[in-house]
């Protein structure tokens, strides 16, 4: 605001996404932000123009922090300073901030922070509403992948839990660029409360970000450029490994489940590690990469005329041969995104091949169940879930 001269520029170019101050001219004057954390968002200059203020990764990957940071001494003031996720709307001088934030113990909380005088107010503080449920234990922690990097997870106990039983597992995964399972949330990534549900019924649930993954740099996510999926499974196969060493968790019963990307993920790890789940449900997969939209596809695997390798080693549809565990496919019958040729002609190679599939569409949905016939889809998920792996309640 204070110089019509200079522009400020967002790039990666450091690993990270940060911001850059240039001129008018093309000149770089200086770097403003710098550390293996990412800007999320730049809000607004204050209205002296001095400032900027910015929501970042700063504390951790799993939290979002407002900072503000002093375009001239490049100074990072944190205003929220804790590691819970933060949404923000900053008034137009810039002196006062309306902070909403959660975790996984804090539904909602709602405050007025008066930026210039540094104090805050709780406005409102959300009640639980899983009050009087039976709830799991949540636990976010990281793990290692073969490349020593941390992997974030996310735990829900069986209710009741008695480390001297054996439990049967769920794991919940995506695998896919611009989304992240595992946050200091309440309800993240696809929605805590089935998860709850289902350790009510004596599941031990994980759910976990792979490489590509959101908010973690831009080496982490373009690991799967052009070759989406071997990175991914070589990560389960850590979550794999790690669920082994729990005494408490029967990896001989075990249940995979994913959505969209999580979708082609869940089948792709089902037609090449056979014999780890007892069984898995796909959600509007993606099975072959040529017939999904261009402006992702080809965002991460290039066109296929460019990348023939990478589109024939991602056919599922070409693999069906290969499924060994129960499978069931999931699509919504006017999906736009992920169109349903992809399951259907799934289907068609898995009877060619002699290899027994289940199938479900939900009429009138696009890529996802939404409105009433969501409780029908995860009640579907459910059952199939307890009729494969043996618990009946």
């Amino acid at each position: 605001p204070n110089n019509p001269n200079q522009f400020i520029w967002q790039s990666t170019r450091d690993g990270w996404n940060h911001l850059y101050l240039y001129d008018i001219n093309g000149n770089l004057l200086k770097q403003l932000t710098k550390g293996n954390w990412e800007v999320l968002e730049v809000k607004q200059f204050s209205k002296s123009g001095k400032e900027l203020f910015l929501i970042t990764t700063g504390n951790t990957p799993i939290g979002k922090s407002m900072e503000v940071l002093d375009l001239k001494s490049g100074k990072l003031t944190n205003i929220t300073n804790d590691n819970f996720v933060h949404s923000t709307i900053i008034s137009e001088d810039g002196k006062m901030i309306l902070d909403t934030y959660s975790g996984i113990d804090n539904p909602r909380t709602v405050r007025l922070i008066n930026f210039s005088k540094n104090t805050s107010e709780n406005i409102f503080i959300a009640p639980d509403p899983l009050a009087g449920y039976q709830k799991a234990a949540i636990n976010i922690f990281t793990i290692k992948n073969i490349k020593g990097q941390d992997l974030f997870c996310k735990t829900f106990k069986p209710v009741g839990f008695d480390s001297t039983k054996k439990y049967p597992v769920i794991v919940y995964w995506y695998g896919g660029p611009h989304l992240q399972l595992v946050t200091n949330s309440w309800n993240a990534g696809s929605g805590d409360y089935w998860f709850h549900y289902m350790a009510e019924r004596g599941y031990f649930v994980i759910s976990f970000d792979t490489r590509g993954s959101d908010n973690r740099g831009r080496d982490f996510e373009q690991e799967i450029f052009r070759n989406v999926g071997d990175k991914q499974m070589e990560d389960m196969m850590s979550v794999v490994n790690y669920l082994s060493r729990l005494g408490y968790a029967d990896t001989s019963r075990m249940g995979l489940f994913g959505w969209s990307f999580g979708g082609f993920m869940t089948t792709n790890f089902m037609l090449n590690h056979p014999g780890i789940f007892k069984a898995a449900v796909a959600g509007g997969p993606v099975t072959n990469w040529a017939w999904y939209e261009v402006m992702y596809g080809e965002r991460y695997m290039d066109t296929p005329k460019e990348n023939p390798e990478g589109y024939a080693h991602n056919n599922l549809v070409s693999q069906a041969g290969k499924l060994k565990g129960k499978l069931l496919m999931i699509h919504g019958l006017q999906d736009p995104v992920v169109l349903q040729q992809h399951s259907v002609d799934f289907v068609k190679s898995a009877v060619d091949h002699k290899v027994q599939v289940d199938y479900m569409i939900y009429p009138g949905h696009e890529h996802n169940v939404l409105g009433k016939d969501r409780a029908h889809l995860y009640q579907k998920v459910t059952d199939y879930f307890m009729q494969n792996l043996n618990i009946c309640k």
